[in-house]
């Protein structure tokens, strides 16, 4: 496995990206898209250790920072307006590679929203896998329904937080409170589906998830709201009953799973599913 340099164009600005080669023949590689304010490299070096964990088993990746992003020239867009940088970027990737011709999507938080994206509406048959960690699908009402399921319900099964209020702890009533308002607001948004109000891009990633026909990985951190919110949409639908569908749940990880444990088990999962899309000789 080596790292190399990778420089495109994509509208007029030069992107950079890292390629990590494997030393065996390969026909899958992944793509690592980059959410939020990050580069390359991602929150505590997580894409560049990913990257690197992958082409040692056998898995060409490549990362590479969106326009205005990092070292990458250009005018940054938000992650509903990156699929020509997406494009860019598998172009890049098959011309230094040839061998590849099937390629996964690999995204974290609103990277994973943008792989889903890119796919409703290129439709690039070269896709053959999306893995999706938790994306971003946030809504008030699914937000407010994330944390009344899985933050407040949890504290009132506490006789620590019941001890709290009666005992005068006004803290603990400010949340009992804040608690009760979200409650109402989810009741009045009227919402059929736990992601609230419809949005056009939570709209193109249902219809996505429901018409993408190949792999996908979905790993949810168990302490993080954003993909515990999609776990909450992502209930409501069919897709996830599909068997080329796998589901991982990580108990106790953040939202950029930044321990060791959960970081090794993202790259174990990511690589073990990689590997079976691999096109057979």
């Amino acid at each position: 496995m080596n790292d190399e340099a990778l420089l495109f164009d994509c509208e007029g600005a030069t992107l950079v990206g890292v390629l990590s080669r494997t030393d065996r023949p390969a026909t899958t590689g992944v793509l690592i898209l980059v959410g939020g304010p990050q580069t390359r490299v991602g929150s505590h070096r997580q894409f560049a250790l990913l990257a690197r964990a992958l082409a040692a088993g056998g898995v060409p990746t490549l990362r590479f920072d969106f326009r205005g992003m990092g070292d990458s020239e250009g005018e940054a867009a938000g992650f509903e307006a990156v699929d020509d940088d997406i494009a860019t970027a598998l172009d890049a990737f098959q011309r230094a590679c040839p061998a590849l011709h099937r390629f996964v999507l690999w995204g974290l938080c609103d990277a994973a929203s943008a792989a889903l994206l890119y796919w409703r509406r290129r439709r690039d048959k070269r896709i053959v896998g999306l893995a999706l960690l938790n994306p971003w699908v946030r809504s008030e009402a699914g937000h407010d329904r994330a944390l009344l399921r899985h933050y407040y319900l949890d504290r009132l099964c506490q006789p620590a937080f019941w001890r709290k209020l009666f005992g005068g702890g006004l803290a603990w009533r400010s949340a009992l409170g804040e608690a009760w308002l979200r409650f109402r607001r989810v009741r009045r948004s009227g919402a059929t589906t736990p992601s609230g109000t419809p949005s056009a891009f939570r709209d193109e990633m249902a219809a996505a998830l429901q018409q993408f026909d190949g792999a996908i990985l979905v790993v949810i951190a168990g302490n993080d709201l954003t993909g515990l919110e999609f776990a909450d949409w992502g209930t409501t639908t069919a897709w996830r009953q599909r068997p080329m569908v796998r589901w991982h749940d990580i108990a106790g990880e953040d939202h950029t799973f930044s321990s060791a444990a959960g970081r090794d088990a993202v790259s174990t999962l990511t690589l073990d599913w990689a590997r079976t899309l691999e096109a057979p000789r």
